[in-house]
């Protein structure tokens, strides 16, 4: 009886070790894509900063550090140190907590996208839709800062940001189900392999103009940030933040530039393949000049392009996209009928 007892408790403890080291790697796992994407959305500010200043033919951040590579920790340190104040009649609690909630939402889409060939925290076949629902949850967070600081220009900020993302997030689905019904599986990892031969770009051209201009609204990006726009609203949503809280939004809108930078390239092009070896070693580097190529989209239109007054913005939303990507979805499924070649 007492040796029974004494392998009972010796499993139970393999057991919880096992338990407990099986945690760990996960953490460390997440630990190592958490890290590099906080680094890139740092100097990502600075090479936005670098690029509209040489589009408008000036020099931009150049005194931090040698030709300005310091200037985001500086921009950090100054967001962290300065003093939070808080309106006096704000639901407190959800102001402050609600910025910390928008930015790990912005975080935990990564756990199931393929940086590479086994190189993915989750593998699942629900990929796609964890992702989408993951990027759609971040609308609660801002429109719940705007309600909960009991102001008027805060809270029309939330709510257009609500209609805006609602609105594109319709065409972005629509374009990803085209993809979906010609892969057949909703798998990041299958999607990305899919495109052994052709990148999804080459034919769906189309789509992803419509992809490209819905992400750039659901990012509230120029020339869609009606949510932050300054003549009228201050500063939208995040008017009455400060420090860490002002901090936290901030970060969490370009990471989500990174993901949804991401989610284009696995979704139409390629992902870590290359055009001409689909195995290379260098795989890394194809998807880092993919990604950055695309956020070097969302830059170039920053700098390019004026922004929509309101309507024009919810006009080119249901009117314009909201068909295109409809009827292109319709003939995807007619051209893989006919041809048969649906997915079994």
């Amino acid at each position: 009886m007492n040796n029974f007892l004494y392998d009972y408790s010796i499993e139970q403890v393999t057991r919880k070790s096992v338990t407990l080291l099986i945690f760990l790697l996960h953490a460390a796992k997440l630990l190592l894509i958490i890290i590099p994407l906080l680094l890139t959305v740092a100097f990502l500010t600075l090479a936005e900063r670098k690029v509209l200043a040489a589009m408008q033919l000036r020099r931009g951040p150049n005194m931090v550090g040698y030709l300005g590579l310091l200037q985001p920790i500086a921009d950090g340190a100054k967001l962290v140190l300065k003093e939070l104040i808080l309106p006096t009649s704000s639901n407190k609690l959800i102001l402050l907590g609600l910025p910390i909630i928008v930015f790990f939402l912005s975080l935990f889409a990564w756990t199931f996208i393929p940086l590479g060939p086994d190189r993915i925290l989750v593998d699942s076949e629900l990929g796609m839709l964890y992702v989408l629902a993951i990027s759609s949850l971040s609308v609660y967070g801002i429109i719940m800062a705007g309600w909960s600081s009991n102001s008027r220009y805060a809270f029309l900020g939330a709510l257009r940001s609500a209609a805006q993302m609602i609105s594109y997030e319709v065409s972005i689905g629509l374009t990803l189900i085209s993809i979906l019904i010609s892969v057949g599986s909703a798998n990041l990892t299958e999607i990305v392999l899919f495109q052994q031969y052709i990148f999804f770009i080459v034919p769906f051209l189309p789509l992803a103009l419509v992809f490209f201009i819905s992400v750039l609204a659901e990012t509230n990006r120029p020339p869609f940030d009606l949510p932050e726009a300054e003549g009228e609203l201050v500063a939208g949503y995040n008017v009455e933040l400060s420090s860490v809280g002002f901090a936290m939004f901030f970060i969490g809108e370009y990471a989500n530039i990174i993901l949804m930078s991401m989610v284009f390239v696995i979704f139409l092009m390629g992902g870590w393949l290359t055009p001409f070896n689909t195995y290379s070693n260098n795989y890394m580097v194809a998807l880092i000049v993919k990604v950055n190529l695309i956020i070097y989209g969302f830059l170039w239109v920053r700098a390019s392009f004026p922004r929509f007054r309101y309507d024009q913005l919810m006009y080119l939303g249901w009117k314009v996209l909201l068909p295109i990507s409809l009827a292109l979805t319709m003939l995807t499924s007619l051209v893989l009928l006919v041809t048969n070649g649906l997915p079994t």
